[in-house]
């Protein structure tokens, strides 16, 4: 399963009120794979589909799709602010990394 740290909950939880969307919640979506595995994607959404799980952080919901659940385990949403650069990474998990060197990179 995936973690959420408290700073991305709190941030994810701000950026929501400030649009007026409080009783929405994050959205983690597997895109497009490249040659180093697969990608995600971070949306805004109001409410879960079908067949998503739910993972709630100190009053944040994040919706996952059950399949995209699986690659995520071992990973860690969180969100970084060194001043110059802000945002939300996903990082650790067992996915391959392209700076590792991917031989069918083109």
């Amino acid at each position: 399963m995936i973690t959420i740290t408290d700073k991305a909950a709190e941030k994810a939880i701000a950026i929501l009120a400030a649009e007026g969307k409080d009783s929405w919640g994050l959205r983690i979506y597997s895109a497009e794979g490249g040659c180093c595995g697969p990608s995600y994607g971070l949306d805004i959404d109001e409410r879960p589909m079908a067949d998503d799980e739910i993972i709630e952080k100190n009053g944040l919901r994040v919706f996952v799709n059950r399949n995209t659940l699986s690659t995520l385990v071992g990973m860690q949403l969180d969100y970084y602010d060194d001043g110059e650069r802000e945002g939300f990474i996903l990082s650790g998990g067992a996915a391959p990394s392209c700076s590792s060197g991917c031989s069918s990179c083109g």
